[in-house]
Parts: C-alpha cells; structure tokens; sequence
C-alpha cells in the first residue's frame, strides 16, 4: 500500500503547521519539513517541540534561506528529500506540498489512487516549444547567469543581466538535456527521487548550471524526471489543484470553495485562505475519513476562465450594483443641505437628528471620516462613494430603514446636486446663506491650500476677492437652476422667516421648525 512522504516547505504560522503535519501523519503518512531559515527561530522551536516523539516526523539537517526565483528553493527541496529518504524507509511516494497546501480527498482514497497508478505526477512541457511562460523571461532564463534575487536585489539582477547581454556572455545548456518547465508541486515514485538524487551527485555540471538560472524550481525537477524517467511512466499534470488570476497570481480559496475543491481531479489544493477556517476544518476531517465516492466534474479552471471572461466582456448573471441601482427609488426623499461653511450645515443636521427621527448625515460625497455604516465597501472612499453615487444613497436608505434622508453638499458639489434632481425620488434643497467676514475666508485658504501658515497678510489679503467672488458664483449657479422644492435659510433674517422654509423642507409643523431656526449658535464661527 502506498505511503507518503510529504516534502513541506514552510516559513511561517507554525500553529498552522502543526495543524497541517497532525493531519497528514494521523493516516500513516510521513512529512519532511523545511522551515525557512530566514523565518523567525522562535517559530521554528515551536514547530520542532510541537512535533518531539512523532516517528513519522523529519526535518532537513540544515536550513536554507530561500528566496523567489532563487537556486535556494531547489536546495531546500533537496535537502529534505535527502532527509526523508534517509528516515522513511517504507515512504513509496514523495509529495511536494507547502503550507498554503489542503488535501481535498481522503488519505484512503489517496492510497489507492496512487496504488493503482504506477506513475510520476509533474508537469513538464518543453521550455521552448510551449507556451507555459506566459511573459516575461524566456531563454534568458537559462542562457544568462542570475546571481541575485530580483524582488529583494532588483538594481543588482538587471544591472547583471544588461552587463552579460551587452558583453554576450551566453552559455550553452547541458547537450543532453532537454529543459522542461512545469509547476513545482510534484508527486514522485521513491525509485525516480532516488535516481534525480543519484544523478545529481555524478553531474555536478548540471547542478551548477541550474544553481544560476531563473526561477530553477519551475525547471530542475521537471527536466531531470524527463531525462531519467521513461515518458510513459510521466503524468504530465500536477495533483495538486491550483489556479492563477489573468495577473499571474495563485488564486487563493475561501469557505465557500468546498465543493467545488472536492470535484476536481487532484489530491491536494493551493492555496487554502488563512482565514477559510470552515474549509480548513472540513478538509481536515475529509482526509481523516475512509471516503471515497468523489465525483469528479473537473469543472474548477473551465468555470473560473468562463465567469472570468463573462465579467471582461461586460457580461453577468446580474447587473453590477451600480448599473441596477440607478435611481434612489420612488417614493424616497432625498433632503440636501447646501453650504460652503461645513460646521453651520453640520449644527443644522444636528440639531434635526435631535428633534425629528430623520437619519441625517453630514458631507458624505466630501468627507472620507464621516461616520457611516457597513455598505460593502463602497463606503470605505470618496471616490467610490461620487463614483456610484446613487448606488451608495441607495444602500444608505436601505440601510437606515427609512425613506427620508438628510445630506449636507458643498456649494461646489453642483454636479452632485444636479445628478440626485435627475432622480424618480423626490430630491428637495435647504441653500444656507451664510455671511464671510475676512477672517474666515482667510482660514478657508489656508485649509483649501490657497494659502499656508506661513503666507503674508498681504498675500492672503489679494486672494480673498477672488475666493469671495468664487462662493457668491456657486451660490448663484444653484439658484439660476431653479431647482423645484428649493428653500433658503439666510444668516441676516429673523428665525421666523428661517422656520418657513425650514418646515418646507422638512414637511414639519412651524413650531419644531422654529426650534431648529433657534439652535443655539448656529451660524457662529
């Protein structure tokens, strides 16, 4: 019956790895670890004393410190297949898998696939004929030497490669082989790791050509396999599950990716969200059980590719919320307040929460901090908040449970406002005409930028015309629209004549609209 031993490669959240080794050494199986070098020592005592007394347990005799793209993850990989040999004796199978790793059948159903299918499982197809490497480096990667690590040494790797291309120092590839390229996440017969590893002791040659190429774990294992192994003892296919975005990164998998995971025509599955505790659990569970009635529908990349390509074209089961939200709803009244002095808007609103059980919000569309609820996300930024504007006014009545909503807008939000009096719902517009002494038009070009802290008096004292000019231009550009359901509250009016329009705009009695024209200091700086 076949045992396997797991080649792990891990860096981090040891507390997951115990999980992980727990699982898979419950059904009899055996796991080689390599703990990054690079990862912190205290994680790693915590692994080796988490794992103390498990015979089924081995860890490579030293560490490396890996790095992308680098030589050093081959190194590793060997080095803890060299440990497993040497301590499993009865492993007839060695697994490459990582910590973002899940096994998505149960460990009898692994056995006996593996039992029943004498061959080795890893992708390699022809570096130069197919079309594995989607971008990026070609022969580059092999005919030039790459001696640093270009995520962490980006200056030093291409200065490097510029320096040996412009000098044409190319080297030959190995005569007797033929490179191929495929995933790193293999599942080799005991008979072929220890041939990859009887070869590489007598060819120091090929060793040092692949210890300087690019990214060699997509290209060591899988053209050495080819050159020992007999083709039709070569699955040319991972057992692991796993798929890349239309950006070259590994799709990861959630909580509700369960089913699907178990329909696919594999072993294991990367990677397995770190949050996805639900779907940890039940896989942990699934691989301790004896089932083994998989349908397999290998439907996994043909969906993500069609839904994928559906959303490219514009095409989905459903309307994105901002194209089947485009109106706030009939029967809805949307109540702006519109003032260029933010803090008078905000004691009107005030005072209306306090007095009336309308939901008022302050300047939504120009603050980012403004307190809101949970909508989605598309609350998190101004710019999806103007973007789908009337999507996120949607959500926000749904919200709140109400049909009436109160928002302030800066004068300058003309667009804004223009948009919502487009709308089926009722949209009705409070104007508050307020007075600008100099001094505060003077502390509004300081926090527009217009103006700094350190500004003349001279300087400032020049602008304030043109900043005057610009409010009195916004204010008279919203009443030259007439917009109907349109009131004035004016600073230089009795509270009397502010309460009429205040009870035009709320539909309140003129007493509660008299106490809101009364606020105390409303329209105080």
């Amino acid at each position: 019956m076949a045992r396997v031993a797991f080649i792990l490669l891990c860096h981090k959240n040891p507390e997951a790895i115990l999980r992980q080794v727990a699982q898979l050494t419950a059904a009899g199986d055996y796991v080689a670890i390599h703990f990054d070098a690079s990862a912190s020592a205290k994680d790693y005592r915590q692994i080796r004393d988490g794992l103390a007394g498990n015979a089924n347990i081995t860890f490579a005799r030293r560490r490396v410190r890996c790095g992308w793209g680098e030589w050093s993850l081959v190194e590793a990989t060997l080095r803890t297949i060299k440990a497993a040999l040497a301590a499993f004796d009865h492993a007839t199978h060695f697994y490459m898998v990582s910590g973002d790793c899940m096994p998505i059948k149960s460990a009898r159903y692994t056995h006996q696939f593996l039992d029943e299918t004498d061959r080795d499982f890893i992708e390699s197809f022809d570096f130069f004929d197919s079309y594995w490497i989607k971008t990026g480096f070609r022969e580059e990667r092999l005919i030039y030497r790459h001696y640093f690590n270009e995520r962490t040494q980006k200056r030093r790797f291409y200065a490097s490669f510029a320096a040996q291309k412009r000098l044409g120092l190319t080297r030959a590839i190995p005569a007797d082989l033929q490179v191929m390229i495929g995933s790193q996440w293999w599942c080799l017969r005991r008979r072929t790791i220890e041939a990859v590893v009887d070869f590489i002791d007598k060819r120091p040659d090929v060793l040092r050509f692949f210890r300087t190429t690019w990214i060699p774990d997509e290209t060591f294992f899988q053209t050495l396999v080819r050159h020992l192994i007999p083709g039709h003892e070569i699955e040319s296919r991972t057992l692991t599950f796993l798929m890349f975005t239309d950006y070259g990164m590994p799709l990861t998998f959630y909580n509700d990716h369960l089913e699907l995971l178990l329909g696919q025509d594999a072993l294991f599955a990367r990677k397995i969200s770190a949050e996805a505790d639900r779907l940890k659990q039940a896989l942990g569970v699934l691989y301790a059980s004896d089932r083994t009635d998989f349908a397999i529908s290998q439907e996994g990349r043909h969906l993500f590719r069609f839904l994928t390509q559906r959303g490219r074209e514009g095409r989905r089961f459903a309307p994105r919320l901002w194209e089947a939200d485009t109106t706030l709803g009939r029967g809805r009244e949307l109540l702006i307040v519109s003032c260029k002095k933010w803090h008078v808007a905000k004691r009107f609103v005030a005072a209306v929460r306090a007095q009336t059980d309308i939901p008022a919000f302050g300047y939504i569309f120009n603050e980012e901090d403004d307190a809101l609820p949970d909508l989605g996300g598309i609350e998190k930024s101004l710019e999806k908040r103007g973007r789908h504007r009337r999507a996120f006014m949607r959500l926000l009545f749904d919200q709140t449970q109400s049909d009436r909503l109160i928002i302030c807008l800066d004068t300058s939000s003309l667009d804004l406002i223009m948009d919502f009096f487009n709308d089926q719902a009722t949209i009705r517009l409070l104007e508050v005409d307020c007075s600008f002494t100099d001094d505060y038009l003077a502390g509004h070009a300081v926090r527009i930028g217009l103006a700094g802290p350190q500004s003349s008096a001279a300087a400032v004292a020049r602008l304030l015309p043109t900043i005057r000019h610009d409010i009195v231009h916004e204010r008279n550009a919203i009443r030259d629209l007439g917009f109907e359901n349109a009131s004035c509250l004016r600073e230089d009016v009795p509270a009397a004549a502010n309460a009429e329009a205040i009870a035009r705009f709320l539909s309140v009695d003129i007493d509660k609209a008299l106490t809101l024209a009364r606020a105390p200091y409303l329209f105080a700086d």
